[in-house]
């Protein structure tokens, strides 16, 4: 997507050789006027799979899945906990993954009566690594009996294994923008996607 790509190049940079740094546009500080548009190509892209909910884990996928939600016809979406709270209920859907952000492991968490069977559901997310949260997601959606329709993320890092092994395993996934390689600073985009 053109207009993520020049924000990318323009506000992002790169730190070390695998860390995309773009928190004054997609995951700190929100350019909404993006964020729309980005939702809009989503909605696009799947509105032909139905889904009848977006699901994204907190917190930093929360607002890309939000606008993807409202294009598609103002679905409902559900973000993922990483945390237990008091006020969640024992029953629960779980799954463990380990987080490349922060390097270590957490529980996702979500509550049966979110998650109904059968349910048709698209996952949204800023990034795309090495693919652990999106696998923590669709381990959830089975074992509610629902159906992942696809996978959509702001952010491919495409020397990661993420995005390579989805679409191994036949899932429709939509990048709006991959990153070939962290050279000095710089983000080198895949123009090839």
């Amino acid at each position: 997507m053109r207009k993520l790509e020049e924000a990318i190049h323009q506000m992002g940079y790169g730190i070390g050789q695998d860390i995309v740094q773009a928190g004054r546009f997609l995951n700190h500080r929100i350019d909404t006027r993006l964020l729309t548009e980005m939702g809009a190509e989503i909605a696009r892209h799947f509105q032909d799979d139905v889904p009848e909910l977006v699901m994204t884990v907190e917190a930093s996928g929360i607002a890309l899945a939000v606008a993807a939600a409202q294009a598609l016809n103002k679905l409902p979406m559900l973000f993922i906990k990483k945390t237990p709270a008091s006020n969640q209920r024992d029953e629960q859907f779980t799954a463990t993954v380990h987080s490349y952000t922060h390097g270590t492991e957490y529980e996702m968490r979500c509550a049966k009566e979110y998650l109904p069977e059968g349910t048709r559901v698209l996952i949204v997310d800023d990034f795309l690594a090495d693919g652990e949260a999106v696998r923590g997601m669709m381990s959830l959606i089975q074992q509610a009996g629902a159906i992942a329709v696809g996978v959509a993320v702001a952010i491919e890092k495409g020397f990661q294994q993420g995005g390579k092994a989805l679409r191994a395993q036949g899932v429709k996934l939509l990048s709006l923008s991959v990153v070939r390689e962290i050279r000095d600073g710089k983000i080198i985009l895949n123009d090839n996607r």
